[in-house]
């Protein structure tokens, strides 16, 4: 589930039930047992809780209980609607209170419910809205005194985040590659260096998102050559230019794998020599001046949308290219990798690890720029995903 829906679907039912609680208050307070989870089965008037946290847990639905359906997003049940048992699904979010029964189960006096594909939808939207109103690079500069946030979104594009009191902030759990697990944040916790990415209305000239909601976390840029692969144990270990030193990098399940075709990396690496999309030099909205003359064959780095007056979204072209695995790379290969900080000694977890891309190491020898410019394609984005979690 998309990290930012599951955070509202938790806070919404968490608000449910204070509502509920109030709403119920002749049922003995010792006696109420309360319990927030997805359905795991139903069968009859039974169903299957699996919580948020604990074991499963059994659950008995008199005649005549009440069902309500809250959407996702909403807080109050004033705005839920009646449902049947018959309507609730295996996947469905449920808020259960209730009395409790034989061998820790629940005979439930009230069900709160938010449906699976009304969460769906809603992740939906929210994917399509980070797309198109979403940017992200690496963190430059913070000024807490008016919000703002510096993020470089390419060697030659930066852009200001400008958070408010309503601004939303989510933080990437420390050790973890997936944005399901990531948890409410603070401005206070970003710093330079961090790679965040930023939703909101942009300025005209696309130098400036009014953040409605920010995710960051603190991870670990890798460039350089494989000089071993243990494809037994998931691992590589890489010659990184960056860190001047070798290091182990862990391949698992969550790990995106990606290999640019040559042209790609070729126009890529145009661009990151200071060549705009279009063949020109960039303007500082990362669009060819006016007149630009036809890009090289092959096209520019492209497939990802444009904000007004924005670069190409990066992240956008990684989710297109097709997955590979680790018995695509050898001995030698140029990677690009975003992992997890890890420890001294120890392996670092790929978040996303990017092959063929010689001619972008080409282009950036120190690998710095390169680092930069990848930083466009950090995670598994909201609303990118880069492949679903």
């Amino acid at each position: 589930m998309n990290g930012t829906v599951k955070l509202a679907v938790g806070l919404a039912l968490a608000a449910a039930l204070s509502v509920a609680v109030a709403a119920q208050t002749s049922a003995p307070a010792d006696a109420a047992v309360r319990k927030v989870g997805t359905v795991k089965s139903v069968t009859g008037n039974l169903l299957v809780l699996k919580p948020d946290s604990g074991a499963d847990v059994n659950v008995t639905l008199p005649e005549g209980v009440r069902i309500l359906r809250l959407a996702p997003g909403q807080t109050d049940l004033k705005s839920a609607t009646p449902m049947t048992l018959a309507e609730v699904q295996v996947a469905d979010r449920m808020l259960v209170r209730g009395r409790p029964g034989e061998n820790d189960s629940i005979v439930a006096s009230s069900i709160v419910v938010m449906k699976q594909t009304d969460v769906a939808q809603k992740q939906q939207r929210e994917r399509e809205d980070w797309q198109r109103r979403g940017a992200g690079g690496i963190v430059s500069a913070i000024d807490a005194a008016s919000g703002t946030i510096t993020v470089a979104v390419t060697p030659t594009l930066s852009i200001a985040i400008k958070t408010s009191a309503g601004t939303g902030f989510l933080r990437y759990a420390p050790g973890s590659v997936k944005f399901s697990d990531a948890q409410k944040g603070t401005f206070g916790e970003i710093k330079s260096g961090d790679q965040l990415r930023a939703r909101g209305a942009r300025s005209a000239d696309g130098k400036e998102i009014a953040a409605e909601e920010v995710i960051s976390g603190t991870f670990r840029n890798i460039a350089g050559t494989i000089s071993s692969i243990d494809a037994a144990g998931g691992t590589m270990t890489v010659k990184d230019i960056l860190a001047k030193k070798s290091v182990v990098v862990k391949i698992n399940a969550d790990s995106q794998v990606r290999k640019l075709a040559a042209p790609m990396a070729q126009r890529i690496a145009f661009f990151l020599k200071g060549g705009a999309p279009g063949g020109a030099p960039a303007t500082a909205g990362g669009n060819p001046p006016s007149g630009a003359a036809a890009p090289p064959a092959g096209g520019p780095p492209s497939g990802g949308n444009r904000g007004a007056g924005g670069p190409p979204d990066f992240q956008q072209l990684l989710s297109r290219i097709p997955a590979a695995t680790l018995a695509d790379f050898q001995k030698e290969d140029a990677v690009m990798i975003v992992a997890t900080q890890g420890t001294a000694g120890s392996e670092v977890v790929a978040i996303t690890l990017l092959g063929g891309v010689e001619p972008i190491l080409t282009a950036s020898p120190n690998g710095g720029s390169a680092a930069a410019l990848f930083s466009g394609w950090n995670l598994s984005a909201p609303g990118g995903d880069a492949g679903a979690q």
